[in-house]
């Protein structure tokens, strides 16, 4: 008897926890067009230069327009990244989330392209000055800093590898903030303030940062 009545409260309570999951997957399969969706919006900039540099559409220096376009979508994937899961809990809905691995696979493929045109078209694979560059120069320093941490993220965002990591994953993945700072002072040190824009996105980044450092504290 005593067991039994141990047991009731806890069935309800499994039961309601794999309906409220069922109402999510029905919830999350009528938005099935949502992340095709993405994805393909995700590729309109990348197509876009390709397209602009085939029709000689990027001026006089393409090596730059791109390297400058490429890290710049890099850095609005890697904060519309950190913009998810604060936007879960405003809207109350799990769909920002879901999209969140994707959105951060789409900043280091960015982030990649812009750190290999750097790498191949602007330095030659030139070690040497690649190595002067990131030593003597700190927007490159604070540039390589953020590709690096993007990689090893980048390379655990799969299932297998959350489930080989378990909680060490979520730890590791929290270094996306740092990588968010460094490519954020990378833009700004490179614009060297002729340009807003660079203090938008830190200015976004402080903000998610103190959402993020409050949700920690509460």
């Amino acid at each position: 008897m005593d067991t039994a009545l141990q047991n009731s409260p806890s069935t309800p309570s499994k039961a309601t926890s794999a309906s409220t999951s069922e109402n999510k997957r029905r919830t999350w399969a009528k938005r099935w067009w949502l992340k095709p969706l993405v994805f393909v919006l995700a590729l309109v900039p990348f197509a876009s230069m390709v397209y602009s540099l085939l029709t000689n559409q990027l001026g006089p220096n393409p090596i730059e327009v791109l390297t400058d376009e490429t890290g710049e979508w890099a850095l609005r994937f890697i904060v519309l990244g950190l913009v998810l899961t604060p936007l879960r809990g405003w809207l109350k809905k799990p769909w920002p989330v879901q999209l969140r691995r994707m959105i951060g696979l789409f900043a280091f493929f960015y982030a990649a392209v812009h750190f290999s045109i750097y790498f191949i078209l602007d330095q030659q694979l030139d070690l040497v000055a690649i190595l002067a560059d990131v030593l003597e120069r700190p927007y490159i320093t604070a540039g390589s800093v953020a590709f690096l941490i993007l990689l090893p993220l980048a390379i655990t965002s799969n299932r297998a590898m959350v489930k080989r990591l378990g909680k060490k994953w979520q730890s590791l993945h929290r270094w996306v903030y740092i990588a968010a700072c460094a490519a954020v002072v990378h833009y700004v040190w490179l614009a060297k303030g002729d340009r807003i824009e660079p203090f938008v996105y830190l200015a976004i980044v402080m903000v998610l940062l103190i959402v993020r450092l409050k949700r920690v504290i509460a």
